[in-house]
């Protein structure tokens, strides 16, 4: 049995396929979640997938107490992949107080614990809406990070700040911010997906629940950006080939691979779609209609960005490698076997 990591948030989309593909490396994985925005049912389905049932932890990570308690509860924890968040922008601008409260505090409550307990690894799921709207593109990581467009964009931005220096406090400790773009898409098996509870605010669990009859259209958020066709656009990858590059983030950590003891990479495809070219596309796979209107535009939302992936290739060895139209496809077919369709 391999090294024993914390999966924080993992119940939820990424965190759920990111422990699939840890244990089917080896690594014994220990759930941490409160199923604010995720089913316990997740737990059984990877067991289902991986022929390992992970343990499991209903917990507040923003609670310093409760927090404490987990870290008790499981000794032996290497390393550590932070997923737990609240990850709405249209909803973090409504909250930002929600926000800010449980998107640092978990964060500071999970470092506390890893200096207590000489804890030495930690992966953090970032996004590259630090990035904010972009001069130029693609971004590198060496594209200046801007003013977050959103109370949840300004969290990760601040949480990436905190894991600097606290990298640069304690030099024995290493951890890598992955920045990723938009995953889609669901596990081959159709076994786990992207299940959010209530109205999805990702665009491809709208498109799946519109398509399955659940809601009555796909709303377009703004057609008048300045993109070939008026709609935003964005670097949409694979939710599996995402959650691989976390066991190989790990991996380096363990090995001691990495230049700096803090690094940040993009996780992308490379490539920009927009939204209708999106949507389009699941029409053709799926042969499916899907009824849609243009609304105005979100706010928090920005009009383009994609990803230059060189960094990650190179250093991490990982590489985005399922098409749009397999991933679309995975989508579908998880929506499909989640309703009995």
């Amino acid at each position: 049995m391999g090294e024993k990591v914390l999966v924080t948030g993992g119940t939820g989309y990424i965190g759920s396929h990111t422990v699939v593909e840890l244990q089917n490396a080896g690594f014994k994985a220990v759930i941490a979640d409160n199923l604010s925005n995720s089913r316990i049912e997740v737990v059984d389905s990877i067991a289902k997938i991986t022929g390992r049932k992970p343990e499991f932890e209903k917990v507040d990570l923003s609670s310093a107490e409760e927090c404490k308690q987990l870290f008790e509860k499981h000794p032996g924890i290497g390393s550590i992949i932070h997923f737990a968040a609240y990850k709405s922008v249209g909803e973090s601008v409504d909250k930002p107080l929600e926000y800010y409260h449980n998107n640092i505090n978990s964060l500071i409550n999970i470092l506390n614990n890893m200096h207590r307990l000489g804890i030495r690894h930690m992966v953090f799921s970032s996004s590259c809406t630090v990035y904010g709207q972009p001069d130029q593109l693609p971004v590198t990581e060496e594209t200046p990070r801007k003013p977050a467009q959103s109370p949840y964009g300004n969290t990760k931005a601040i949480c990436e700040d905190i894991i600097r220096d606290f990298c640069k406090a304690q030099a024995d400790y290493s951890c890598i911010a992955l920045r990723y773009f938009n995953p889609i898409g669901a596990h081959p098996s159709a076994l786990i997906g992207e299940l959010p509870l209530g109205v999805p605010n990702n665009l491809v669990p709208f498109i799946t629940q519109t398509a399955a009859g659940i809601r009555k259209e796909l709303s377009i958020f703004g057609d008048d950006y300045n993109t070939p066709d008026g709609t935003a656009i964005r670097d949409y990858i694979n939710v599996v080939d995402l959650s691989k590059a976390h066991v190989v983030a790990i991996k380096r950590l363990i090995d001691n691979k990495q230049k700096n003891n803090y690094e940040y990479f993009n996780i992308g495809t490379g490539t920009g779609l927009s939204v209708m070219e999106l949507v389009q596309t699941f029409i053709k796979v799926t042969g499916v209609k899907l009824p849609y209107k243009i609304a105005p535009r979100r706010p928090g939302d920005i009009e383009k960005i994609w990803a230059d992936t060189s960094l990650s290739n190179k250093e991490l060895g990982w590489k985005a490698e399922k098409s749009t139209e397999e991933t679309l496809l995975s989508a579908w077919n998880w929506e499909k076997h989640f309703r009995g369709i």
